[in-house]
């Protein structure tokens, strides 16, 4: 495991901070991970003293272990969940709120009172008061100020918790069709969209809402209407890394070492999950099942792929079906819970999924980006150079620039057209938007045009401009 995973693991035992005897140990064996005769301190073994002492008889028999203790599960999932840890951890990384007066702030670090400018200039020491990067994307709250004390920290796991928004998405995936390869990105995006449609309704099916804040500090504000169990972004962190090392070790067979994609999706999947605690938006217990949820996904997913990859290619009866169960999946998601952001992005991802799938098909159709035959395989990496990536750089930008004026226009002829339809007034977009009338048929059309685009118009233009 890297060193990154180790500190992150490590840093969120420090907040445990509790010596702990397991309830299903021996008698006299104590597991003990802190020191708590002095100040909490991480030692640099876990010890494990065992002192078996035979009974009367003379028996040196170990007593059998006690049953588990269900009630003692329940007590660590609800310390797993207490907004309090997420506040511990978001103090470790040196993220505090601001308390603002009228001409002047206070905070206490360590003891000591640093002074925050009432225009909101840093302070000495390297300290720095911000506020969120984005709103509420259903309130339009801007949420409270906070104060940086470690920099590196914030713009590391800022990076971390974008690797799950819609930007990185909007780079990842048309980075992977257009200069990697396209059954590697169409797989991928099959696997996130199992994996955000099912995570999104069991948010609403839960209904657990975000860390209480105080005192946990909303680095983030854009999701904070979502409800919070489990952690999306850990599922998506989760699935596309190790998606990505199982789709790419077909295509490049032993090109490279295991160990390598795996440390790398180790890494990446670390990254996400600790960024969400960081930011605020989940407690650790959401964080967890996010992963475990997402792994559990994948074993059943994963070997369904070749099965319904080679559906969309090659039956005739792929583009009803697509547009039939992805649409009934979207109008299911819109049944579970009175309206949140969660509902939209839903059919968003479903109208991605839905897109890509229609392109993969008609691709097929017009021989358009084969698939490499089984023959070929492995296929050779090539040597890189600066021609080779200032192409993959120019196909980037052309094709991600085709993708925002798609989604421009879409989104300006499809609103008001869909309002006009289900008579809905449209002077007030974010009220109109809350009815589902609106939002499922928007969101659907625009993004589903988007993954359209993204596998056929784009790369047909690629083929006429000799790209």
């Amino acid at each position: 495991m890297s060193s990154f995973s180790i500190s992150v693991l490590v840093t969120v035992c420090l907040l445990y901070n509790k010596c702990r005897t397991f309830p299903t140990a021996p008698e006299g064996i104590t597991v003990c991970l802190f020191s708590s005769s002095q100040p909490v301190r991480l030692l640099s073994k876990v010890h494990v003293r065992q002192e078996l002492r035979p009974p009367p008889g003379g028996s040196s028999e170990v007593p059998p272990a006690a049953p588990l203790n269900m009630e003692e599960i329940r007590k660590h999932l609800r310390l797993l969940q207490e907004p309090q840890l997420v506040a511990r951890f978001q103090r470790v990384c040196g993220i505090r709120a601001a308390a603002r007066s009228a001409e002047r702030a206070e905070f206490t670090n360590n003891g000591e009172v640093e002074d925050v400018s009432p225009n909101g200039t840093a302070p000495p020491g390297g300290v720095r008061t911000l506020k969120p990067l984005r709103r509420n994307s259903l309130t339009g709250e801007a949420g409270q100020e906070f104060v940086i004390q470690n920099r590196f920290l914030f713009f590391f796991f800022t990076l971390g918790t974008e690797l799950g928004n819609e930007l990185f998405y909007t780079l990842f995936f048309p980075f992977l069709m257009w200069n990697v390869d396209a059954f590697v990105g169409r797989r991928l995006i099959m696997v996130w969209v199992w994996v955000m449609f099912l995570g999104q309704c069991t948010k609403d099916v839960l209904g657990w809402p975000r860390p209480a804040s105080p005192p946990v500090v909303k680095v983030e504000m854009f999701y904070n209407s979502e409800y919070s169990m489990p952690s999306t972004h850990a599922m998506s962190g989760t699935a596309i890394p190790f998606s990505l090392c199982n789709v790419v070790k077909l295509v490049l067979s032993r090109q490279y070492p295991s160990w390598l994609g795996f440390s790398v999706a180790i890494c990446w999947c670390m990254l996400v999950c600790s960024s969400r605690i960081y930011m605020g938006m989940h407690s650790v217990l959401d964080v967890i099942v996010g992963f475990l949820y997402s792994v559990f996904i994948l074993l059943f997913f994963l070997p369904a792929l070749d099965l319904i990859d080679g559906f969309n290619l090659n039956s005739r009866f792929a583009p009803p079906v697509i547009i039939v169960i992805t649409l009934a999946l979207a109008l299911f998601s819109f049944t579970l819970d009175s309206w949140s952001t969660s509902r939209g992005d839903t059919a968003q991802i479903l109208g991605v999924g839905a897109g890509v799938a229609l392109a993969s098909h008609v691709n097929r159709l017009w021989d358009l980006m084969p698939d490499v035959a089984a023959d070929q395989l492995p296929l050779t990496v090539p040597a890189l150079s600066a021609g080779l990536f200032w192409a993959a750089m120019l196909r980037l930008f052309l094709g991600v620039l085709v993708l925002v004026a798609t989604r421009a226009l879409m989104k300006a002829v499809t609103i008001p057209v869909v309002c006009r339809l289900s008579r809905v007034p449209s002077s007030d977009l974010r009220k109109a938007r809350q009815n589902m009338e609106v939002e499922l048929p928007y969101r659907y059309i625009v993004y589903g045009t988007m993954g359209f685009s993204l596998l056929f118009l784009v790369p047909l233009l690629f083929t006429h401009l000799g790209l």
